[in-house]
Parts: structure tokens; C-alpha cells; sequence
């Protein structure tokens, strides 16, 4: 009797909870009422309130690094890190490779994934800027597999999944100061 009341009461708890997710979460991403729907859905949210708030720590360091309104040529000479870091994924040994490229124009970071690559770049809205970057990376051998923009007033955030093409011999850091120099010739324009 004891172990049908409380597995009744556990119920009850789990649709309360799945009451206050889905009264928190916008209802354009719960498709249905059932719990799977409900439980993805506060996922998606939640990862792009994720995304979000990357850009807007990004938007703030480009604000730090450039403290007038336009470009300034500091934006010309981009600041590299490399990452040689284990990962908290399962509390494994796993090394995660990547490289990033910062200046006051755009952050780009990138990742090795498997046989593939992650590359996230966040910047000011740039019209065309995304046809630039794919253009890059085509030019470069890469084939984009996937790609997710989302953007918050003027800051942009660009996450590409690409493929590396066999013919493709460059560093992650020579991948990152490729895509960042296609945000210059745009900085050297807005400048002059």
C-alpha cells in the first residue's frame, strides 16, 4: 500500500514540475502536451538562452577591447589562445583541441570534433558576412555540414559544423585567422 502512494505522489510531483517548465518556456517550442514534447522543448529553450547569453558575454569583451563605436586597427591584429584542455564530458581523459581568434570585430573559436570540425563566431550583424565566411571555408576545402545563426539585436552567432576535405591541410589556428581576416577586409571598408 506504502508503494502505491508514493509512487502516486511522485507522479504528482513530476506533473507539477512539468507544469512550471511548460509555463516557463515559450509555447513555440512544446509542439505537444505529452512529457517527451514538454522535456525537449525546455531543452531547446535552454540551449539557445545558452547561446544567447555567449553573445552577450562576446558582445561585452569586444566592448572592453574596443572602447570607440567603430573598428579601430587594434581589429587588425587579432589575439590567439590555443585550448589543449581535458573536457568535463563523463569525467574522462578526453583532450578537446581548438583554437580561437579574438579581436574587437569577431571571436572565433574553433574545435576539432570527431572528423569534424566546430567553428562559432560571434560578431556585430554584418550584411553577407555569413556568405563570406562559407565561401572561406570552401575555398579552404571544408564542407559545411550544418549551420545555426542566432542573433540578439546587433551581435550575431554563427555555429557551423564543417567537414574536413581531404585536401585540407591547415592548422585550427590558420582556420581561425582565415575566418577572422574575412572579417577585416569588412573593418578596413567601415574604417576608411
Amino acid at each position: 500500500m506504502s508503494h502505491i502512494a508514493v509512487e502516486r505522489n511522485r507522479r504528482k510531483q513530476m506533473n507539477e514540475h512539468l507544469k512550471v517548465l511548460r509555463s516557463l518556456t515559450p509555447s513555440f517550442y512544446i509542439k505537444r502536451g505529452d512529457q517527451a514534447s514538454i522535456i525537449g522543448g525546455v531543452i531547446e529553450f535552454i540551449k539557445e538562452l545558452h547561446q544567447v547569453l555567449q553573445a552577450l558575454e562576446s558582445q561585452k569583451r569586444r566592448k572592453s577591447l574596443s572602447p570607440s563605436p567603430g573598428p579601430s586597427p587594434k581589429a587588425l591584429q587579432p589575439a590567439f589562445q590555443q585550448n589543449d584542455s581535458p573536457t568535463g564530458m563523463g569525467g574522462g581523459s578526453f583532450k578537446e583541441l581548438g583554437a580561437s581568434c579574438n579581436s574587437s570585430v569577431a571571436d572565433v573559436e574553433v574545435k576539432i570534433s570527431g572528423s569534424n570540425v566546430i567553428l562559432r563566431v560571434i560578431s556585430h550583424r554584418i550584411p553577407g558576412q555569413v556568405a563570406k565566411i562559407i565561401a572561406v571555408l570552401e575555398a579552404l576545402s571544408f564542407e559545411v555540414l550544418h549551420l545555426n545563426i542566432s542573433s540578439m539585436e546587433d551581435t550575431v552567432l554563427y555555429h557551423f559544423v564543417v567537414k574536413i576535405g581531404l585536401e585540407c591541410e591547415l592548422s585550427l589556428e590558420e582556420l581561425a585567422m582565415e575566418v577572422q581576416q574575412s572579417f577585416c577586409t569588412e573593418a578596413i571598408i567601415t574604417v576608411l
